[in-house]
């Protein structure tokens, strides 16, 4: 039995105590993974965003907000976890100040400085010895190209590539790459999906 640590769901990065900057995911592609992870009968860390979506049975769910929460929460489960599954939509960049009280309309516009966040899974990776690693890309346009980039520059073991569609939807498909194969998988409903895709890492990876 293996202990996988998955990512899911969306970051918020906040500009003051009402406002934050997020993005559109919704979480349920990264918490039916844990749900399949589980059935193939390995343990489940979730690392989750905010979302709507009830826990996922059996997993240790730990709930967090921002980047910075999810990159602490994972580098402490990190230490102890077989593989790695990052879902999650985390934000590539935050507000440079978060303000204290809530902002007041003072202008027809606004600038607001954002810095980079911290690479999670890229951080991870570079630690993960024999351990293994699966990455998530969503894009736009060239996305396979895209993802065979992830693949290589962020040592990840499998990318799985996502449509612009898959985001909140309930059916969706994947891309799944390593260095050597490419795995088409749907379209399918989410939880169809992810069994699917936890299977073709299995098979194809050496955690059992």
């Amino acid at each position: 039995m293996a202990r996988f640590l998955v990512t899911a769901g969306p970051t918020r990065e906040a500009l003051d105590p009402v406002r934050y900057l997020s993005n559109r995911s919704s979480g349920k592609m990264g918490y039916a993974i844990c749900d399949a992870i589980i059935t193939a009968g390995h343990e489940v860390v979730l690392v989750s965003g905010p979302t709507a979506l009830e826990s996922p049975v059996n997993a240790d769910v730990i709930q967090v907000e921002s980047a910075q929460e999810m990159y602490e929460e994972c580098a402490r489960q990190w230490q102890h976890c077989d593989a790695l599954f990052a879902v999650a939509a985390v934000s590539d960049y935050r507000p440079s100040t978060m303000h204290s009280q809530k902002m007041k309309r003072a202008s027809n516009q606004l600038s607001i400085e954002l810095v980079a966040n911290l690479d999670i899974v890229q951080t991870l990776a570079a630690t993960k010895g024999e351990r293994l690693v699966v990455g998530f890309a969503l894009e736009s346009e060239n996305g396979e190209q895209h993802a065979r980039q992830k693949l290589e520059s962020k040592n990840l073991d499998f990318v799985c590539l996502n449509a612009l569609q898959s985001q909140g939807a309930d059916v969706s498909e994947l891309t799944v790459l390593n260095r050597d194969t490419q795995w088409q998988i749907g379209p399918c409903p989410k939880a169809s999906l992810a069994t699917k895709l936890v299977e073709v890492i299995l098979e194809n990876s050496n955690v059992y």
